[in-house]
């Protein structure tokens, strides 16, 4: 018999968090309705903005933190079904809110397009630092930035600089606090992986 230790698990390239869970159907079906539910949690956290019909909310962070821990194609499938429950008339959008006539949708529609993106640069190890995790996530706004604020003016019929000012302007810093929980969570749940490997 043998005393020896059983060599550490290798963290290899292309792989996020949720891979470090034995793979099966079952898993990424969990983690795609979890991934949506933790999303439709977050976004009761929200309180409104003053002038603008768009609350601050935990969504965004929710979604840019599932797209990264699952990757982008089970990223893109959790907040998929978080967009389509809501639409269908689940009241988990930000304020208890469903369907997609809201101002706001335009938003749920970047998160979509925002995790794919965030969880393909965290297959390429852009989650495992504290610096390219603050770029992952500030990449990951700016495309929920780039959907929503136009589908805003669109919906309201503001001009695109109201717009920026009522569903960007007040948001800006309580990004940066998101980006900077990000920047501390997922580079240290590397690490703790790597040395429980």
């Amino acid at each position: 018999m043998s005393t020896a230790a059983a060599p550490a698990r290798t963290l290899r390239a292309g792989t996020v968090l949720a891979d470090l869970i034995p793979s099966s159907r079952a898993r990424d079906i969990a983690l795609v309705v979890g991934g949506a539910a933790l999303t439709g949690l977050a976004a009761q956290l929200s309180v409104p903005v003053p002038g603008s019909p768009v609350p601050v909310s935990g969504q965004t962070f929710a979604a840019l933190l599932v797209g990264t821990a699952l990757g982008a194609r089970r990223g893109f499938l959790a907040l998929a079904l978080y967009a389509v429950a809501g639409m269908a008339g689940v009241p988990w959008f930000a304020e208890a809110s469903s369907g997609y006539g809201m101002p706001s949708f335009g938003y749920v529609l970047g998160m979509l397009l925002a995790a794919t993106v965030v969880g393909s640069l965290a297959r390429r190890g852009a989650d495992r630092s504290v610096l390219r995790t603050a770029g992952t996530m500030a990449l990951g706004s700016a495309i929920i930035y780039a959907v929503g604020v136009p589908y805003l003016a669109l919906a309201t019929g503001m001009t695109f600089g109201q717009a920026v000012a009522a569903g960007l302007t007040p948001f800006l810093i309580g990004d940066a606090l998101k980006a900077a929980l990000a920047m501390g969570a997922l580079p240290t749940a590397w690490k703790l992986a790597g040395r429980k490997g």
